[in-house]
């Protein structure tokens, strides 16, 4: 299979919207206001270089969203279709995202994964991310639209 990548623009909004919006798992992880165009632009803004796609024929199959504040970076979204998966697409992503995220400076990463997705914890296992125990994650959301999350 031969797919393409480019890096993602605010012109690629609704097809990236379109595919988190096909997983259940990528679902859980949106929120109507980070994850809304405008919020996506913002991002993007800030993120220019470490956002990447992957493309079949104009069509994006699998997504990145990594970007950091100078010190440390983070994985926000990667999602790849379910009819693409299992064929190295989002380990390349996970790739690209590293060696731009280095070309800036940032020695390095971490993500998010629900606990309960045993395939992406896997996954990221796979690709050398440690699991972290020693830390609690909180979170405080500074706008009612943005659920806190459990």
């Amino acid at each position: 299979m031969e797919y393409t990548i480019k890096k993602v623009t605010i012109a690629d909004y609704d097809a990236i919207y379109e595919l988190w919006a096909s997983t259940e798992q990528s679902r859980r992880a949106l929120n109507p206001v980070d994850d809304s165009r405008e919020g996506i632009g913002r991002y993007l803004k800030r993120n220019p270089d470490t956002c990447f796609a992957a493309v079949e024929e104009d069509r994006i199959i699998g997504v990145i969203l990594t970007g950091h504040d100078g010190r440390r970076a983070i994985i926000h979204h990667l999602c790849v279709h379910s009819d693409y998966r299992r064929l190295g697409i989002a380990a390349h992503l996970v790739s690209l995202a590293e060696e731009a995220l280095k070309k800036e400076g940032i020695q390095k990463v971490f993500g998010l994964v629900f606990r309960d997705n045993e395939t992406a914890n896997a996954f990221w296992e796979q690709q050398g991310y440690s699991l972290r125990t020693n830390l609690n994650y909180r979170n405080k959301s500074l706008n009612e639209a943005i659920p806190a999350g459990e």
